[in-house]
């Protein structure tokens, strides 16, 4: 039997399909595609912006950290008394303490030095005169302090006059008798610049004097021992001309045709700003991908969209058609009466002229109709059915996505978080070591305030490596697998672990000694977290048993299981263990499993559990063998 011949209809009814369905989408598509555009360069100035404004604090507080050393040692008793030995001890106590202090002067109340001591000095180094320098003069003013002058010292390392007061606190009121001065390495900024920008990710940033453009610091430290470092011209020229204490946007394309978005910061009381840049096109990569994305998925939409509006026409047109030609069979010479009618250019036009000849038999043909229709509500169950399943995949790609972007702004949040919660911890460091200083200084120390200054330090551990936890967790790095024999990297593991003597350790290796490809940082940081919460919930004096088995359970797979005899975990809390911030523990993130699930994941394994309450839980690590 020949295939039907589509006729009209079904051409005028594939073009109306194809536009109602097509219109919108392809509608929608742009607007996504534009949108997206306008969001990604604002959440990329508004990130690049707070990085600027948080350094820029940093580097206040820093320059802070060594204006206050000055000014506690200044205020000393001993040290107003303008005694060269008891001042000798205070400037090295000052050179040790500081490592990024490179110089020391005292000055007397004429602004001749009398005192100098240094890090690259001789035995006999030559006294100047400052009497007519401003940072004399500014620091025995209603000022009282002087950070400015910045100076590259040995033509390399860029460097921080700093000068305070010396002032006699016996005479009422106090008197300036003299100035204490510093010069302060730079170094350390442009190590945190490039911690926080390393060179083979895509922005870089600066810190530089706005007056004269001096380059003070550099997340590529190769540009600050250049003998005359400074940014280029023309971002100079663009930066002199901000008057708003921070802001960011695109440069104008610069000299060599490259073009940036950046952002700035100034710091507070030193004429610095802090300076961000990413090229354009790598601020926008995303959304690139993005628009690629949505071409593909409109493509294969067009071409799914056309072949069902092909198949669905042919399916209409086809009852029509038959009807048209029973209609036409029987209406061959057997009924006289037939009216007059207007008849379309299309198929629905023959049938109307039919309709009247097939009056007598309609009876007759009211099956074929209910036949046709049943057939026309089959198609549309399946229809609906296409339509459901497409939607259950738009549903789960839209709740990837989501997930994506939450983890991508816990990555944003923990790096500032961390950047902005690690300054203060490293005051509270030098502050307790300044304490301990002090302490060892007045002989044998209060024991009271000894246990107290260590558990001040072992907090500070704590929230450092809290902040750890939560950077390992947020930001993902490009694997870099090794092949290495599950025994012996296991055996090497567990002796570097250090397990307290109430736990028993039982090791079960298997003999095929399988091979398997990973990452070997990631992959120990995941069985340390199994580890560890072995051990914690084994406390003293009981204890317990810990066992770690290599296993080969199947062809393909290798498996790593770490048993504990804890108390086991509770049923309600099985689904829940791996979900980020959960825990059941008085301290913690709620991050050791999730981080162990994203290790799994990422190395296309999977990982399990099996608990019983008072009976001990069984992590199971099921990793693909190498070839």
């Amino acid at each position: 039997m020949p295939a039907p011949r589509r006729g009209k209809l079904a051409y005028k009814l594939l073009f109306w399909f194809l536009l109602l369905s097509m219109g919108p989408m392809l509608f929608v598509g742009w607007h996504l595609v534009r949108g997206s555009q306008r969001a990604l360069r604002r959440a990329t100035l508004e990130m690049q912006e707070s990085l600027a404004v948080g350094f820029a604090d940093t580097a206040s507080k820093y320059v802070a950290t060594f204006r206050n050393a000055l000014a506690e040692t200044s205020s000393v008793a001993d040290f107003a008394s303008m005694n060269p030995v008891r001042q000798r001890q205070y400037l090295d106590r000052l050179l040790q303490i500081h490592p990024a202090v490179l110089e020391l002067s005292v000055l007397d109340a004429r602004g001749v030095e009398t005192l100098r001591a240094g890090r690259f000095l001789g035995p006999k180094p030559e006294m100047r005169d400052f009497g007519r320098d401003d940072l004399f003069e500014v620091a025995l003013g209603p000022k009282g302090r002087y950070v400015g002058r910045l100076e590259r010292f040995q033509g390399l390392y860029p460097t921080v006059a700093v000068s305070v007061p010396i002032l006699d606190q016996s005479a009422q009121p106090s008197r300036p008798v003299g100035v204490l001065m510093a010069r302060v390495s730079l170094n350390p900024l442009s190590t945190m610049l490039a911690t926080e920008f390393p060179l083979s990710g895509p922005s870089s940033a600066a810190v530089v004097a706005r007056a004269d453009g001096f380059l003070i610091a550099h997340s590529d430290p190769k540009e600050i021992y250049r003998p005359d470092a400074r940014l280029p011209d023309e971002v100079l020229k663009a930066l002199s001309a901000q008057s708003a204490d921070h802001g960011g946007g695109d440069l104008p394309v610069l000299s060599d045709g490259r073009r940036l978005l950046a952002a700035y910061a100034q710091t507070r009381d030193l004429g610095w700003l802090v300076y961000i840049q990413q090229p354009v096109e790598v601020a926008y990569q995303a959304s690139e991908e993005m628009t690629s994305q949505i071409v593909k998925v409109l493509i294969g939409v067009v071409l799914l969209v056309t072949a069902l509006s092909w198949v669905v026409a042919g399916r209409i047109t086809q009852p029509v058609r038959l009807l048209k030609e029973a209609a036409d069979r029987l209406g061959q010479g057997r009924f006289e009466d037939v009216p007059e009618l207007v008849a379309t250019n299309d198929e629905i036009g023959d049938l109307a002229h039919t309709f009247l000849d097939m009056s007598e038999s309609l009876k007759e043909k009211t099956g074929e109709l209910v036949s046709a229709k049943q057939e026309l509500e089959k198609f549309t169950k399946f229809l609906e059915k296409r339509v459901d399943a497409r939607t259950r995949e738009l549903k789960a790609a839209q709740d990837e996505l989501i997930k994506k972007e939450r983890l991508a702004a816990i990555g944003q949040m923990a790096s500032v978080v961390g950047h902005e919660i690690r300054n203060p911890l490293a005051v509270i460091n030098n502050s307790i070591y300044f304490i301990k200083t002090k302490l060892a200084a007045g002989g044998e120390p209060d024991s009271k305030l000894s246990k107290h200054v260590k558990i001040i330090e072992s907090e500070i551990q704590q929230a450092n490596g809290i902040i750890n936890e939560i950077l390992t967790y947020s930001r993902t790095r490009e694997l870099k697998p090794e092949r290495v024999r599950v025994n012996a990297w296991l055996e090497e593991l567990l002796a570097l672990y250090p397990f307290p003597p109430h736990v028993q350790l039982e090791k079960r290796l298997d003999p095929a000694d399988p091979a398997v490809d990973v990452d070997v940082t990631e992959m120990q940081q995941a069985v340390r977290n199994l580890l560890g919460n072995a051990v914690e919930v084994m406390p003293p004096p009981e204890g317990g048993r810990l066992v770690v088995r290599v296993a080969v359970p199947e062809p393909g797979w290798a498996r790593i299981d770490v048993a504990d005899s804890g108390a086991g975990i509770p049923p309600e809390a099985l689904d829940k263990i791996f979900s980020p911030f959960f825990t059941t523990k008085a301290r913690g993130t709620g991050l050791g499993l999730a981080v162990v699930r994203k290790a799994m994941d990422r190395h296309k394994g999977r990982v399990d559990v099996e608990s019983r309450p008072g009976a001990g839980t069984t992590f199971r690590l099921w990793l693909p063998r190498a070839a």
